[in-house]
């Protein structure tokens, strides 16, 4: 079976967001499943593709709104009001329908879609209207975008947030219901879309890497806690501003905690031991120099991949409830808690008994159960291959 894995940004083997991780992942799934995957999207300006063999560049486009002018924000506005696309969508048209279409044409014969999360899908509906696919929902994207709407700091800025949650609730549905299957990262999401139903849909455990994270021995220590993330990304801000506002002020001066990624503007911390460190070289190497890892989601959906690695690699962590959503096991040296007074006590505990386990047994795990859960899939959409053939 040939399926057209459609995406806004194609792999280019970085690795460098839990969006990325999770493309690399259930690509392999399908891969290990039997199916043929030919991967049709954008690159980021200045990348390539990782497999060119197997995938269609549409162009390259930086969708990232943090960097963007105000003139390119206020374009993108406006052309999303005109067309009533979503903020998402409309800045993935940089072709036409008809250029998609056309690079379809040239991937060959194939046999369905992998409508890989709702940006690039909803940019482009109609062209994916002719084949039988599968849905994969990273997020459930309209709940997301009205958390974001509570929490946006200005007026202008929630009229944005709420239209975008108003039109991608009918994308979303639009999507689930014309696709075989669907994929989610959480079982919660399947409720909040709808297809809560084993013949609708399943929940797609993910991994970080095709193999486990190698033990290295002992740990050399360099700070208390260690966080890392992109904080640009609205429910991780909101996040971070819980763990900041909330749980920060209950930790002991002395406690040591360092904080990386790219930080938006507006973020400051009055504890002595915060530390804002920019942009790392080696994330996993980073987090591993942490005594304890906070896990500290409070507002999303889908999976956090940052979880999954911490499970991997089998660091200590303390957790919202929010950050184990998608995770059926849970190691022993996570504690959960969502009481801010409660989350710092557990950190400072953990960071002054460092209790590692070995990560290897939750990555099979998540394997096998994300095996089993695409061949389900594909078994759903080669049902309806054979339908239409018939």
């Amino acid at each position: 079976m040939h399926l057209l894995f459609a995406t806004s940004i194609v792999p280019d083997g970085a690795l460098s967001s839990g969006y990325e991780i999770a493309n690399a992942a259930i690509i392999a799934a399908l891969r290990r499943a039997g199916a043929r995957v030919t991967v049709i999207g954008f690159t980021w300006p200045g990348k390539a593709a990782a497999d060119p063999e197997n995938t269609v560049v549409l162009g390259a486009v930086d969708v990232r709104t943090e960097s963007a002018s105000p003139l390119q924000k206020l374009a993108w506005v406006g052309k999303a009001i005109f067309s009533g696309l979503t903020f998402a969508s409309v800045k993935l048209r940089a072709v036409s329908g008809h250029d998609v279409q056309a690079a379809l044409e040239r991937a060959g014969p194939f046999d369905g879609y992998v409508l890989n999360s709702v940006q690039f899908a909803g940019a482009f509906e109609r062209v994916f209207e002719d084949r039988p696919s599968i849905f994969v929902a990273h997020n459930v994207e309209h709940l997301s975008a009205r958390e974001n709407a509570v929490a946006a700091p200005g007026f202008f800025q929630r009229l944005l947030f709420r239209r975008e949650a108003r039109l991608l609730k009918l994308v979303e549905e639009r999507l689930c219901r014309r696709a075989r299957f669907v994929f989610t990262l959480a079982e919660e999401d399947r409720v909040a879309l709808g297809v809560a139903s084993d013949d609708r849909s399943a929940v797609l455990p993910l991994v970080t890497g095709a193999t486990a994270p190698a033990r290295k021995g002992r740990r050399a220590i360099d700070c208390d806690a260690a966080l890392i993330g992109t904080w640009t990304w609205q429910p991780n801000r909101i996040g971070l501003d819980w763990f900041l506002g909330k749980v920060v002020p209950h930790l002991r001066p002395g406690f040591r905690i360092r904080i990386a990624g790219h930080m938006p503007s507006g973020v400051t911390s009055a504890h002595p031991g915060v530390e804002f460190v920019g942009r790392v070289a080696d994330a996993r190497a980073f987090v591993r120099g942490a005594a304890v890892i906070p896990l500290i989601s409070t507002a999303g959906s889908g999976v956090q991949l940052k979880t999954i690695e911490t499970f991997e690699l089998g660091l200590p962590s303390v957790a919202t409830s929010r950050s184990l959503r998608g995770i059926d096991h849970r190691p022993d040296n996570c504690v959960v808690t969502d009481d801010p007074a409660g989350f710092a006590k557990a950190l400072e505990a953990a960071a002054a008994d460092i209790h590692d386990v070995d990560g290897s047994t939750f990555h099979r795990r998540q394997v096998k159960a994300l095996d089993a859960a695409v061949r389900v899939g594909l078994e759903k959409i080669g049902a309806v291959r054979h339908e239409v053939l018939a």
